[in-house]
């Protein structure tokens, strides 16, 4: 007998809404018996915070999952990536890995308290993503390595994600012509 999927196109940016669309479609398929997901991706990232919750939950949930990058995968939508037991991308995929950053909003103040929270928050953030990574790639990349390859800016094109570990497979083809495909914009 074949798994029932659903397929969720995650077109857009990660955030605390976007994510949120995310986990209420997984969580009402499975309610409908879904025992497997294929979360395409293709997005430029977004909030730290929203991508490790997405990435959690769908982690947790009692259902497989896969990933497959159909364009360009960046920063924290790397680790929403990540999320996929199975991970593939199309021929011309991009992946971007980079470092952590936070926005000032215009006249705001900061003591070095203030300042020494933030950095330590960045670096938590860092090191929690390089984690997670390096998990993904199971053993291929240590966690030094991934945490230094955020650090400078790393670009990685599709054959370049499977040497890294990042990716599984090579995969043209996203669904088949008769699949459930949930759509989760901005």
């Amino acid at each position: 007998m074949n798994k029932k999927i659903t397929y969720i196109k995650f077109f857009a940016g990660v955030s605390g809404n976007t994510v949120k669309k995310l986990m209420q479609s997984v969580e009402e398929e499975l309610k409908e018996k879904i025992e497997q997901f294929v979360i395409l991706i293709s997005s430029s990232g977004g909030d730290v915070s929203a991508g490790i919750s997405g990435y959690n939950f769908l982690k947790g949930i009692p259902a497989e999952v896969s990933t497959h990058n159909f364009g360009d995968t960046d920063s924290v939508a790397v680790v929403l990536f990540c999320a996929g037991t199975k991970r593939y991308c199309v021929p011309h995929a991009r992946f971007l890995l980079h470092g952590v950053a936070f926005n000032i909003i215009a006249n705001t103040k900061f003591d070095e308290h203030a300042l020494d929270e933030h950095i330590k928050r960045i670096k938590l953030d860092r090191e929690t993503i390089a984690s997670i990574i390096a998990d993904a790639t199971k053993g291929r990349k240590k966690f030094k390595d991934v945490d230094k390859d955020i650090l400078k800016n790393t670009v990685l094109n599709s054959k370049e994600s499977i040497d890294y570990g990042l990716t599984h497979e090579i995969k043209t083809d996203l669904f088949p012509k008769d699949a459930k495909v949930i759509s989760i914009t901005n």
